[in-house]
């Protein structure tokens, strides 16, 4: 039998990256360079080790996205934990917060989700959840890489082996909770469109919605590893936007691959982001008295107009580092009880431990039934953002990337930008923890005031880390 070079090298552990594995939102990576059938092979096994120190032999619930590599990664990822003894739940396709919530709510020790989320089709990640449905911490995580790290020889042989179960079931049951979530209203009457991305929730959210009254028109609506991301969902509203207005439909809702952020569209076509959101549910929890504090906790992305408006109606907000794990940590420090990203990942810790857009959408659109008022009216009430610029440049070299604060010609230029537009401005530079790049945030009063710093920034980045 000849072996190639290439399919001999995808049967080994891939040479791991010196940069820590696990990053703000798991482990992610494109499909075949670190994240192979041996790394993931490995990855479970010790994942298991952790799972068993922490709660003993249990069950761990694993869903994925429709990416092409799925399938190959949960096939690995399963052989790891039932050689670490470990039972496992192979829930088929499936949202990230529906995984999170079965772990919370049956008796799984723990869950896993393969997806890159928003990441185009040739990416895929993996992230890791303890029994209460949270991320698996810092503690855990580093104990997991302590032992792929140290893995030369495979995974070390058990006695007692675990067993795997089709259990795609499972996900009524989240389905079910969705909707028993909802106040006593109905969607009848109400036209939706649903951008579904090529998805996670490509069966689950038309079906939720229909059930609930509404007619919906689906788009990229079939499980497809070839374009999930690609030019749709949630982070490329454009033919959402136009499927609304030319259906004359009340509303839109995007997901992203994995379906735990959502963004929506009035019937005007205009974008209803995170921010909004947040406003318009957290005003509406407000007057139930049912958010302490009056407290929404939000990210250093929100708009200075929504923070703005926020307090004028006598709520507060606490801002966060960029990252669900970051908002979520502060809504536990705090008490408060909703919170979330400008792109559309809310945490509502009244029906959920974690970001989840299905759940999102039904809630914005049964707003609307409960205040009798359209979309487009609550978006007008609420308040108008400030201009505000994002521009991903891309870095290939991480060391440059995980450095780029040591970069004195960009830390000048920002400086510059801050002073020059005071308090009328923000800008904000960080590495994203999920992509290889800088993301440039230049916010402002005027649009020409952020669109010229921004420019300035990007060339900066461009010449000097890209």
């Amino acid at each position: 039998m000849v072996v190639s070079l290439a399919a001999n090298s995808f049967l080994n552990l891939p040479e791991l990256p010196r940069t820590a594995l696990f990053g703000t939102d798991g482990i992610r990576g494109k499909a075949g360079n670190l994240l192979t059938a041996p790394f993931a092979l490995s990855l479970g096994f010790w994942a298991g080790q952790v799972y068993k120190e922490q709660s003993g032999v249990g069950a761990i619930a694993i869903g994925q996205d429709s990416r092409n590599s799925s399938d190959m990664l949960a096939t690995s990822l399963t052989a790891g934990l039932t050689a670490a003894g470990l039972e496992v739940w192979n829930l088929g396709l499936c949202p990230t917060p529906g995984v999170a919530f079965l772990t919370a709510h049956t008796e799984a020790i723990g869950g896993v989700m393969i997806s890159a989320s928003h990441n185009p089709p040739e990416d895929n990640g993996i992230k890791f959840f303890g029994a209460d449905g949270l991320k698996l911490d810092k503690t855990a995580t580093s104990a997991i890489e302590a032992g792929v790290r140290g893995d030369k020889q495979g995974v070390a042989p058990e006695v007692n082996w675990g067993k795997h179960y089709p259990r795609h079931t499972l996900v009524e049951q989240y389905a079910n909770t969705l909707q028993q979530s909802l106040p006593e209203v109905h969607l009848n009457g109400l036209k939706i469109v649903l951008d579904l991305a090529w998805g996670a929730c490509v069966h689950l959210a038309p079906t939720v919605f229909e059930q609930m009254g509404a007619e919906v028109i689906s788009l990229h609506n079939r499980p497809d590893g070839d374009r999930i991301n690609v030019g749709c969902g949630s982070t490329h509203l454009s033919l959402l936007q136009q499927a609304v207005v030319e259906h004359q439909a009340d509303m839109g809702f995007a997901f992203d691959g994995d379906a735990d952020r959502a963004l929506a569209v009035d019937s005007q076509g205009r974008v209803i982001d995170g921010d909004y959101i947040l406003y318009l549910l957290g005003n509406q929890l407000k007057q139930q008295s049912q958010l302490p504090g009056n407290l929404l906790v939000a990210t250093v992305m929100a708009n200075l107009g929504f923070e703005r408006a926020w307090e004028a109606v006598g709520g507060h907000l606490i801002r966060t580092p960029v990252g669900d794990q970051h908002v979520q940590a502060q809504m536990w420090e705090t008490g408060a009880m909703l919170g979330g990203e400008q792109s559309g990942h809310i945490i509502c810790h009244h029906y959920n431990c974690t970001g989840d857009g299905l759940l999102t959408a039904l809630h914005t659109a049964c707003l609307t039934r409960q205040l009798g008022q359209s979309l487009a009216t609550l978006r007008d009430e609420s308040f108008e953002t400030y201009p505000q610029l994002l521009t991903n440049v891309r870095v290939e070299d991480a060391e440059k990337r995980c450095d780029w604060q040591s970069c004195e010609p960009l830390q000048s230029a920002i400086a510059q930008a801050e002073e020059a537009m005071g308090d009328q401005g923000r800008v904000l530079v960080r590495a994203s923890g999920t992509e290889p790049v800088i993301r440039v945030m230049v916010e402002a009063a005027e649009e020409e005031v952020a669109q010229q710093w921004s420019d300035h920034l990007v060339e900066v980045v461009h010449q000097y880390l890209g």
